[in-house]
């Protein structure tokens, strides 16, 4: 046995005298006295009796001195009751939550009034009722009381409550009055095309004014390469469900990659085994993490993050590119090999995705996936993905203008780069030099507490978009 021993705290360790006194009484009270004559409480004549009641008695005052005594709240009756409302009986209503390049369609219910669960709508051709932690969650935040419930302004960053939205409109119209500067409207990617109208409407009113979309998980690189081979700074639609082959690099598609809800229930499809469906599809996944999709595959091989662009120009001279293949180790030959063998010989029913934000492997991967026959099958473009549309370039033009004294207006919109850009040092330091800061956002973020003023915007259950 071990000869280690342990202690739980100085005076054990020193042995001290309090140490001892305490040891000595550590349970130094006496029962309580049930008779004034000096008896026990065994020798009276109702022992039962008695213990209950002491017993009684110590609950409750545990139970005071806990304070475990909840707030009274009256419940007020409407003066005028909307209609079709019955108070105590929920209501069903149709949204889309929006938030972080996420869109998924959703049914709101509510109960007198108060949203209190968020379930997926099944009239959704995207989704099909599906949803994510993240959108059950996200209902957490309409009853956030950290949420910000009037107009601030930062004075020697301490916020100051502004009386009202009027006197705000005044405090930023004012700053912003007699600028030279350029205006730029910070936001992440905004599908609404009505929303982008009254942007555009707003922005036309500064000179030389412009939107920038930025996401945080980026995919300006798949947006460039698509650019550069199709014509279309967009991302096509994908069908896990027609492919047969399904080779990913780094693309974790059922669990954070571009839309894993609607590729989650794809992929089951060709999962399940039927009469109609004897075979399953087979799944590679290179990646040099392990992930939720990597744990889901056939067959997985592992490589270093610098080998991600070397996988992918191998794959494509393995299914006939005219590029010369780089040199990798054996094991990862052997899985490129393979790979590219069940990709041929699936023509027209297989799919290769990355998780690369470099244009330059994304347009490797569209090689491949012209090889290998995936557009107009697994590869679509009909519906258009248009849930990231940020291009990193266009943020880093924005944060060297920053810091160069030349954007006199910033208004930033429910986005918080200060936390989650690479680049947020600069970013930060940039911020300092603009004259006029606007926040629109639902709290104090990181980005937010570094602006002049701050208006609280809308939880999307509250919005009216």
């Amino acid at each position: 046995m071990s000869e280690k021993k342990y202690w739980k705290s100085f005076g054990e360790l020193n042995l001290s005298e309090s140490y001892k006194k305490d040891q000595e009484n550590e349970f130094r009270e006496d029962l309580p006295s049930v008779l004034d004559d000096g008896k026990g409480m065994m020798d009276s004549k109702h022992p039962r009796r008695d213990f209950l009641k002491y017993l009684g008695f110590s609950t409750a005052a545990a139970t005071l001195a806990a304070s475990c005594e909840m707030p009274v709240r009256h419940v007020v009756p409407y003066l005028v009751k909307p209609d079709n409302m019955v108070p105590g009986v929920a209501d069903y209503y149709a949204t889309t939550f929006i938030s972080g390049g996420d869109a998924v369609s959703i049914v709101a219910k509510v109960r007198d009034g108060r949203p209190i669960k968020l379930e997926g709508n099944e009239l959704s051709g995207v989704t099909k009722g599906g949803t994510s932690a993240r959108v059950q969650a996200s209902i957490l935040d309409l009853y956030d009381t950290a949420r910000l419930r009037y107009p601030v302004q930062m004075v020697n960053g301490v916020p100051q409550e502004v009386t009202s939205f009027e006197a705000f409109d005044k405090l930023v119209s004012d700053s912003m009055a007699g600028q030279k500067g350029t205006v730029v409207l910070l936001t992440p990617t905004i599908t609404s095309v009505t929303t982008k109208l009254v942007i555009a409407d707003f922005l036309s009113k500064y000179p030389g004014s412009r939107h920038v979309q930025y996401d945080a998980d980026s995919f300006s690189g798949m947006l460039l390469a698509n650019e550069a081979t199709y014509g279309k700074r967009a991302i096509p639609s994908y069908h896990f469900e027609n492919a047969k082959v399904i080779v990913s690099l780094g693309a974790d598609f059922l669990g954070t990659w571009l839309s894993p809800i609607e590729f989650a229930r794809q992929y089951a499809t060709g999962r399940k085994i039927d009469e109609k469906a004897p075979a399953m599809n087979r799944h590679y996944q290179f990646e040099s993490l392990l992930s939720m999709t990597g744990a889901n595959a056939d067959v997985r091989y592992t490589h270093k993050p610098s080998e991600s662009a070397a996988v992918a120009l191998a794959l494509l001279a393995a299914v006939g590119g005219a590029v010369a293949a780089p040199s990798l180790p054996e094991n990862l030959k052997a899985g490129v090999s393979a790979a590219a063998r069940d990709l041929l010989a699936n023509k027209g029913k297989s799919l290769v995705v990355s998780g690369s934000n470099s244009k330059e492997v994304q347009t490797i991967v569209n090689a491949i996936n012209e090889a290998v026959g995936a557009n107009g099958t697994t590869i679509t473009w009909e519906a258009e993905n248009l849930t990231r549309q940020g291009i990193d370039s266009e943020f880093a033009k924005l944060v060297s203008d920053m810091n160069q004294g030349a954007i006199s207006t910033l208004l930033i919109y429910d986005v918080n780069p200060v936390y989650d850009n690479p680049n947020s040092k600069n970013f930060k330091a940039g911020l300092a030099k603009v004259r006029t800061t606007v926040s629109f956002s639902g709290r104090l973020d990181e980005t937010t507490e570094l602006c002049k003023y701050i208006l609280p915007s809308p939880h999307f259950l509250e919005r009216w978009g």
